[in-house]
C-alpha cells in the first residue's frame, strides 16, 4: 500500500459544511446582479472552489471593476458569515473532523488547507473553530488576488510546497468538482471526495478520485506514513 506524507484540505463543504449558506448568500447576490438566482447547476459549475470575480464575471457576462468585485464579495461575505453565526446549530466541524485532526497533530502528519475563501473568512473559520490548534495559518493557501482558482493546479501546488512536500506524496480531501480538478493538475498523490452535499455516484464517476467518503470517520489512517508512534 502507497503511504503518504501530508495532507490538504478543502475547507468549505469538506472540514465545513456551509455549502447551503454560500449558496443563499450567492442567490441573494446573483438577484441583484442579474435579476434571477442562480440555479443548482450554476453553483456547482461557476461558483463552488471559484473567487469572487469570476462569480461576479459569470453573473454580469463581463469583467467587472475590481471597485464592483470588492463591494459585492465583501457584502456577500459578511452576510455569509452573519448567517453562519446564526446557524449555531451547524457551526461545528464535520463529523470525524476533531478526530481526525487530533489524529494527525499527534503523530506529526503535515497538513494544511488550501481554500478559495477570502482572508476575512480564513481569519473568522480560525477563530470560530479554534483551528490554530490543528493548522498553521503561515501555511494556509487562500484566495489572496493572485492565486489562480481552482481548477488551476497552483493552490495546491503551492499548499504542498508550504508543507515541504512533493504534491505526489499529498492527500487531497475535497468536495468541489474545479477542486478535484485541481488536485488532480496539481500531481496530488491521492485525492479523496467527501459526500457533503453530493452523492457517492457523482464522484464514482470521475477516475483520479481514488476515494469516498461520507465523514471524517470513514478515512482509512493506515494511508499515511508515519515516522513513530506517539
Amino acid at each position: 500500500m502507497t503511504k503518504y506524507k501530508g495532507i490538504i484540505f478543502d475547507f468549505n463543504g469538506t472540514l465545513y459544511w456551509d455549502s447551503a449558506l454560500h449558496k443563499q448568500a450567492w442567490r441573494e447576490y446573483s438577484k441583484i446582479l442579474r435579476g434571477e438566482m442562480f440555479t443548482d447547476e450554476e453553483m456547482v459549475k461557476h461558483m463552488f472552489g471559484r473567487t469572487n470575480e469570476e462569480i461576479i464575471r459569470y453573473a454580469i457576462k463581463k469583467q467587472p471593476s475590481a471597485e464592483m468585485v470588492k463591494k459585492i464579495g465583501d457584502e456577500k461575505e459578511e452576510l455569509y458569515r452573519q448567517m453562519s453565526l446564526k446557524n449555531k446549530e451547524n457551526l461545528h466541524l464535520a463529523k470525524g473532523a476533531v478526530e481526525f485532526l487530533d489524529f494527525l497533530k499527534k503523530n506529526d502528519i503535515p497538513r494544511t488547507i488550501a481554500t478559495m475563501s477570502d482572508k476575512n473568512n480564513v481569519d473568522f473559520y480560525f477563530e470560530t473553530f479554534n483551528l490554530s490548534k490543528w493548522f498553521d495559518i503561515e501555511n494556509v493557501v487562500y484566495a489572496d488576488g493572485i492565486v489562480p482558482s481552482k481548477p488551476a493546479p497552483d493552490i495546491y501546488q503551492i499548499a504542498a510546497n508550504n508543507l515541504k512536500l512533493k504534491p505526489q506524496d499529498c492527500i487531497v480531501i475535497e468536495d468541489a468538482l474545479s477542486g478535484i480538478e485541481s488536485a488532480n493538475a496539481a500531481g496530488i498523490g491521492k485525492i479523496i471526495a467527501i459526500c457533503s452535499e453530493e452523492s457517492p455516484e457523482l464522484y464514482e464517476k470521475i477516475p483520479c478520485v481514488s476515494g469516498i467518503i461520507n465523514d471524517f470517520d470513514e478515512i482509512d489512517r493506515t494511508i499515511f506514513e508515519i515516522k513513530c508512534a506517539k
